[in-house]
């Protein structure tokens, strides 16, 4: 395996990031400018990037973007269509605008009237309700309505794939995300003085966000694996990657976030600071396609 990425998927990274640093919210404010949500939801829809795997991207194309999406808060469908692409895909289900469902819930719902759900292999789709309010401010929830009607079945080996997939780039995201929270915390450990020196030159504060970096480098490792192994092992192989790098990242982006917290102090706790707004992603994207440790096979009897 090389983890390099090509120079293609270099440019797609520079292109995900790029979009993000210009439309992303730069404060908690911005979560409400309609204005800059609108530019946000037309300039992604006009990279095509929520149908990538049906454009033949790979799970390590699919995975960059979703990693640089949660570094910025990107707050636009992209998780939920982009899985959903790839399951209708498969079912040759060629009805467009559809998210999906987990547990009975549409993830990335804004926009959205149709949730498609895997249950085993059999693929279902069913109706979008009402968007409510989430504790993830940069990700719409929905309950799905009315009675599921099944839309395909794929193989065995498909739907394990379009798991490994879900659980790669739902790693992505909490990578980007304790990215995106690291950074703001050292933006702010530069520029926050006490005692006439800057926070950061303290090792206090130094050792919490080198520790956070280490995290950080760590998940990078296992999800680059995770998203290699889609195309590239056996299911059930690429299955455990997946779940190796979302207990990984899992505990790595609550652990950066909560420091990132720590290291603003008293306003860190506070409505106004991003910090809260990472916390808040990562603990919901922990939540789907959860994976316990029991899962995993560790060679231990």
């Amino acid at each position: 395996m090389d983890v390099r990425l090509t120079a293609e998927q270099q440019q797609l990274r520079d292109a995900a990031a790029k979009l993000a640093d210009d439309l992303g919210p730069g404060s908690v404010q911005d979560l409400a400018d309609e204005a800059r949500i609108t530019r946000l939801d037309k300039q992604i829809e006009l990279t095509g990037w929520r149908s990538l795997r049906s454009d033949g991207a790979s799970g390590v194309e699919v995975a960059i973007v979703a990693e640089e999406f949660g570094r910025g808060l990107v707050d636009a469908p992209f998780l939920g269509p982009a899985l959903a692409d790839d399951l209708a895909r498969h079912v040759g289900d060629d009805r467009p605008g559809s998210t999906i469902a987990v547990g009975g819930q549409a993830i990335d719902a804004r926009g959205y009237q149709r949730a498609l759900t895997l249950d085993g292999t059999t693929v279902s789709a069913a109706d979008v309700g009402a968007v409510r309010a989430a504790v993830d401010l940069t990700r719409t929830a929905a309950d799905v309505t009315g009675t599921a009607v099944d839309v395909g079945e794929l193989d065995f080996d498909a739907a394990q794939r379009w798991l490994a997939l879900a659980l790669a780039t739902t790693s992505a995201d909490l990578v980007g995300t304790a990215r995106g929270a690291h950074t703001l915390a050292c933006d702010y450990a530069k520029i926050r003085e006490q005692y006439g020196k800057s926070i950061g030159s303290y090792q206090a504060v130094a050792h919490l966000l080198a520790e956070s970096l280490a995290l950080i480098e760590g998940s990078v490792s296992v999800l680059r694996h995770a998203a290699w192994a889609v195309d590239e092992l056996a299911p059930a192989e690429a299955i455990r990657a997946g779940r190796v790098a979302k207990v990984y990242c899992t505990r790595a982006a609550r652990t950066v976030c909560e420091t990132a917290i720590q290291v603003h102090g008293g306003i860190g706790n506070t409505w106004e600071c991003l910090a809260h707004v990472y916390l808040r992603r990562a603990l919901t994207s922990t939540q789907l396609w959860p994976v316990k440790l029991e899962e995993i096979d560790v060679g231990l009897p």
